[in-house]
């Protein structure tokens, strides 16, 4: 089986490569028990798949053994985003594994970022939340801990459909991914109580798309001003 080709991966600048440094570190310090991290948001468009993706990368860059899980059924952009593709053209996904028309080892792709695997999420389904709901699925996950460091898990926004709520129980941790100045308060803390009805254990909360040149408090203030790049608590 052809290894992906994630053909658009950008350059971090200094400052989103420390920040993605300090929140690899922080996970790490969460236990050793801390291995299948799922990350979501609130709603649509506020960076849980870049945090993700690069967290991904990050950590197998540090010598980790890693495979990002793409559960979100509904509209993935990961492929689309990273111009991912295989050169045989094969590239089956989370949906052909879970509606039997695929195996594990079938669907975990290696990469040309090294010490990194993908299962992309595979065309869309008409029932995602049964699916991820199934023995399966969760059958799925605890075999994949048996051969990576970490289980990195892109969901839904689970202020938008309960997908998300339903990985979490085959996870170990969450991260909120929350983008600056979009959210009421409200929605995130109703977003954290479904996830406490799961059961997971919350691990923290990212702060993305911070623009610290509009003054604020920034935890990395200290370091000087950055700009526009991620933020974490």
């Amino acid at each position: 089986m052809a290894p992906l080709i994630l053909e658009n991966l950008s350059k971090l600048e200094y400052a989103q490569r420390e920040a993605y440094n300090s929140l690899r570190s922080n996970l790490q310090f969460c236990g050793k028990d801390i291995k299948k991290i799922m990350f979501t948001s609130c709603g649509p468009a506020e960076g849980k798949s870049t945090v993700s993706f690069e967290i991904s990368r990050s950590l197998a860059e540090s010598g980790k053994k890693v495979v990002l899980v793409d559960t979100d059924l509904r509209k993935s952009v990961l492929m689309s985003r990273y111009g991912i593709y295989a050169s045989d053209n094969k590239v089956s996904g989370l949906t052909h594994y879970l509606s039997g028309q695929d195996s594990l080892p079938g669907i975990v792709h290696s990469t040309n970022v090294e010490n990194l695997s993908i299962i992309v999420s595979g065309p869309d389904s008409p029932n995602p939340s049964e699916l991820l709901a199934s023995k399966t699925f969760s059958d799925m996950m605890t075999e994949l801990e048996k051969h990576f460091d970490y289980i990195i898990v892109d969901s839904a926004p689970l202020g938008l459909v309960i997908d998300a709520a339903v990985v979490a129980s085959t996870c170990d941790g969450v991260v909120i991914v929350v983008e600056s100045n979009k959210n009421g308060r409200r929605l995130v803390e109703d977003v954290k109580k479904q996830l406490e009805r799961t059961g997971i254990r919350i691990l923290g909360c990212v702060l993305n798309k911070f623009d610290e040149t509009k003054g604020g408090y920034s935890y990395y203030s200290k370091y000087g001003k950055y700009g526009k790049y991620e933020r974490y608590y």
